[in-house]
């Protein structure tokens, strides 16, 4: 059996983050071989993941890429265990790694596939290796939730204080900065679509009616109550609508003009809160 020195178990610290007993004795497994010691380590952790696979993960944050000059953008929800793992920058890191893959990358349909490619960080590791390493180092389990990659040029924030919010902006001009305060509004004001097409007709229809029957109720006569509709349907699609809503920023103009004073047109718009499908 080799001897394993004090350096040698400080070397593997070092590159795992792990106690020095656990490296001394995964050392000792291997012989003093640094790299099959970090593979003993990451087989080990594997084997308590496996039985903790199933502890519920209830928090988490959303990583992002987005550059509105690059065309493309990315958003991977990453959930953990507690709360104070969210703020680990570690973790927070891993969960920007996984958004960045899957929009640099070639994509991925599953988070088993994402998970597969290389850190685009550090491409010696994969990102299913990286985020092991993290479990061995935090013991929480961790779990990649929803993602989603959209072509075009994206802008995004994540708001991690109170409600976990996620939000991807796709925009044809403008700039990342105002398009980043459009982002900053969905998460605050969460609007059900985009442009009045998007509404759920369905829910539109049904707005009619308790419209209209309030209107008939209130005694007014037949020949006005559609335009009073009408009227009180600009309300609800002002409260629902994304580019109807009033800006956040400055209650004096909607989000379509905040858009287009700033020569931009939003084209899509992704919203997603932790813990909602």
């Amino acid at each position: 059996m080799a001897d394993i020195t004090a350096a040698a178990v400080k070397e593997l610290r070092e590159k795992t983050g792990l106690p020095l007993m656990d490296c001394k004795k995964a050392l000792s497994e291997c012989d003093g071989d640094q790299d099959g010691a970090i593979q003993w380590l990451r087989e080990r952790g594997a084997q308590v993941f496996a039985k903790r696979s199933g502890r519920d993960t209830a928090f988490g944050r959303f990583g992002l890429h987005t550059n509105i000059d690059e065309g493309i953008g990315a958003m991977v929800e990453l959930k953990c265990e507690s709360a104070p793992v969210t703020q680990n920058e570690e973790f927070i890191a891993l969960a920007n790694g996984l958004a960045k893959q899957l929009a640099t990358g070639p994509g991925a349909s599953s988070a088993e596939e994402l998970l597969a490619q290389p850190s685009p960080d550090d491409p010696s590791k994969t990102l299913a290796e990286l985020k092991d390493d993290l479990f061995n180092r935090v013991r929480e389990v961790f779990n990649v939730g929803r993602m989603i990659r959209v072509e075009g040029s994206c802008a995004g924030y994540s708001h991690n204080a109170g409600t976990v919010a996620g939000v991807l902006l796709r925009v044809e001009g403008g700039n990342q900065e105002a398009a980043r305060d459009v982002c900053m509004h969905v998460a605050a004001m969460r609007p059900s679509g985009l442009t009045t097409d998007d509404i759920d007709p369905a829910e539109v229809k049904r707005e009619r009616e308790i419209l209209r029957g309030a209107a008939l109720q209130e005694g007014k006569p037949e020949e006005i109550v559609d335009k009073m509709v009408e009227g009180r349907m600009r309300n609800y699609f002002a409260e629902h609508v994304l580019l109807e809503q009033l800006f956040v920023k400055g209650d004096k103009q909607t989000v379509g003009q905040f858009a287009e004073e700033h020569g931009m047109t939003v084209k899509q718009f992704v919203h997603w809160v932790l813990g909602e499908e």
